[in-house]
């Protein structure tokens, strides 16, 4: 009988009950995520699923907004949290996939709500407003269809498209939201240390997978139709390749010239992406040491770079920048800092970043991005280099930090990027700093070389 039925915890469960959690939180997606699938139990296809869905709707909100308030006779604050997160998810389904049969996308999306159990009215309510959705489709608005006003959707807080007009121009805002709403491209670096870029896209293809060189980054590849885990990607066990966009391959070679007997500073290594970047280009007789102080990016950090440069010559410090500074004696010839920031570049592969993050944040980060330069700068050897790093587009933590080092350390002066770029990439300078904003081929960033002159 239908009221002692007890229905799975399945993908779509996990997708209303992660975005519920978010909603309440400022916390990053990915391990709200983890809790949920973790308690559902969720593996393989059910649970890349969830995933796609939770970022769908984040890509998607202002849009799933705009289709709720047409389709219900109440405003939005005034739905039950779990319905609304439900409704999101169904018509997510119904208006932004193709591969879902409607008839699954309505169908599992109210057994959500039976297995939250909810009450049996609310089961009904979002299966009456999933169907009137699919019989009125053709009256209502597509995901890439203005407003009545003629005005886009945004998919991006007022404040972020605020920012980004003024700074950049209504086309350009409206760009860069439209990238962001859109499935970001899968973009590895090609690991030289085991095999050439030519030789691993020929492997892959082997495998019926379709991979082309990137366009900017000179070991980079994109692939342009794989859907499955990046750890059943062929030659992921022997450390082939690193997942990076071409925009985190690029910085790294603002490190150059790699030449023999270097000692480079990876100042907030984290998962290592940089870090490896830095093992598979150095010289002979060189060598890394790399800073990360929280345990979980610590542990992932030692499995990347075992699998990507177990032979290199490099020490992995359990410690942030500030403690190793007070107790080691070394200075560096390059100290790259990829320090944290609010993420605003890469808002298309991190959706939840644009709903998490307020105006004030700016500053915070500002501050922590400085305190870091400053202990980098202590540790840069005369005539060397800190590379300077962030995936954000704001100028508070990319400019005005730059200017803020600069003015409180004369004896750093900023060098250009540009003979250390490709020539494809020089368009994306901004004078001398390396500044790409998010296009769809790369992602937003920005970075910038400091010399010690005296």
């Amino acid at each position: 009988m239908e009221a002692t039925r007890k229905y799975p915890k399945t993908s779509r469960f996990a997708a209303i009950e992660t975005l519920l959690r978010l909603n309440r939180t400022r916390y990053p997606v990915k391990p709200l995520f983890d809790s949920v699938t973790d308690e559902c139990r969720l593996i393989g296809a059910e649970r890349s699923l969830a995933m796609n869905l939770i970022y769908g709707v984040l890509r998607r909100r202002d849009y799933l907004d705009l289709l709720i308030g047409k389709l219900c006779n109440r405003p939005l604050d005034q739905l039950e949290p779990f319905v609304y997160q439900a409704l999101s998810v169904g018509l997510y389904q119904l208006f932004c996939l193709d591969r879902i049969p409607e008839s699954a996308a309505v169908n599992e999306t109210v057994n959500a709500l039976k297995a939250a159990s909810l009450k049996k009215h609310l089961h009904g309510f979002v299966n009456g407003v999933l169907r009137a959705a699919t019989r009125q489709r053709d009256t209502l608005p597509g995901p890439d269809d203005t407003l009545s006003s003629g005005a886009p959707i945004l998919n991006h807080p007022a404040w972020l498209t605020d920012r980004w007009r003024d700074r950049y121009g209504q086309d350009e805002m409206e760009r860069i939201c439209r990238v962001n709403s859109r499935e970001p491209r899968l973009t590895l670096r090609v690991n030289t240390l085991k095999i050439d870029r030519n030789h691993f896209a020929n492997r892959l293809q082997e495998d019926g997978i379709t991979a082309i060189p990137g366009h900017y980054a000179p070991d980079s590849l994109v692939l342009t139709n794989y859907q499955g885990s990046i750890s059943a990607l062929p030659g992921y066990d022997e450390g082939c390749f690193q997942v990076q966009d071409e925009a985190a391959q690029l910085a790294t070679l603002l490190l150059g010239p790699f030449t023999s007997q270097m000692a480079y500073l990876d100042g907030c290594a984290g998962l290592g992406g940089k870090t490896s970047h830095i093992l598979q280009l150095m010289a002979p007789n060189s060598r890394v040491v790399a800073v990360e102080p929280e345990p979980q990016r610590l542990r992932l950090l030692q499995e990347n770079l075992d699998r990507l440069a177990p032979e290199r010559q490099l020490t992995i410090c359990p410690t942030n920048l500030q403690e190793y500074l007070r107790t080691s004696r070394l200075q560096f010839d390059r100290v790259l800092i990829d320090a944290p920031c609010s993420g605003t570049g890469v808002i298309g592969r991190h959706p939840d970043i644009r709903w998490n993050r307020q105006p004030d944040d700016l500053i915070g980060y500002q501050l922590e991005q400085l305190d870091l330069l400053d202990n980098a700068a202590e540790l840069v050897a005369p005539e060397g280099v800190i590379v300077y790093a962030t995936c954000s587009i704001e100028i508070e933590e990319n400019q005005q930090v730059m200017e803020r080092f600069l003015a409180a350390h004369p004896g750093f002066s900023l060098t250009s990027c540009r003979g250390y770029l490709p020539e494809t990439a020089v368009g994306f300078l901004e004078g001398d700093v390396f500044a790409p904003r998010p296009t769809g081929e790369i992602d937003g960033f920005f970075a910038a070389r400091f010399m010690r002159t005296s």
